[in-house]
């Protein structure tokens, strides 16, 4: 962490087709190696299959699955006088979508089958539903906090 200045937020791009922030953060996160239009090409079928699925706006079911992944709550570390606590902490709004995001597009690539597309497409349709893999780990983040809540006057 730099001791002169913060870091500046970059402004994040909407994604050509469907114009939205989201589409662009979970572009980043299934990126790999650097091929970004592989990766949109992914994201783009996957929303194709959950249109097919659901017949309803795959942007609104993204959105759903996200609010549905994202963390109230949280687990930090923090080392007081000698012995290391897991400190509950609140999750900001912009972690909270970036951690729902990770999360979904970790347990899509590790569902089994060999079309990343229709797995991206499966987790986003369960998080939508409230099941999965993904809601599995939100609440088992959630549950961490409550067992920990008794260290919550260590907070920063």
């Amino acid at each position: 962490m730099s001791r002169r200045n913060t870091a500046k937020k970059r402004e994040i791009k909407t994604d050509p087709i469907y114009n939205s922030k989201l589409i662009t953060m979970l572009t980043v996160r299934v990126l790999k190696n650097g091929k970004k239009n592989l990766a949109q090409k992914i994201i783009y079928k996957a929303l194709e299959i959950i249109k097919e699925k659901t017949q309803n706006d795959p942007l609104e079911i993204l959105e759903k699955a996200i609010r549905n992944a994202t963390p109230l709550v949280e687990v930090k570390a923090r080392r007081i006088g000698g012995s290391t606590y897991q400190v509950p902490m609140e999750v900001r709004a912009y972690r909270g979508t970036n951690l729902a995001l990770k999360w979904i597009s970790k347990f899509a690539s590790s569902r089994n089958g060999n079309n990343m597309s229709l797995k991206l497409a499966n987790e986003i349709i369960d998080s939508s539903k409230e099941s999965g893999q993904t809601i599995r780990k939100k609440e088992e983040t959630h549950r961490m906090a409550e067992a920990n809540k008794a260290f919550a006057h260590y907070r920063y």
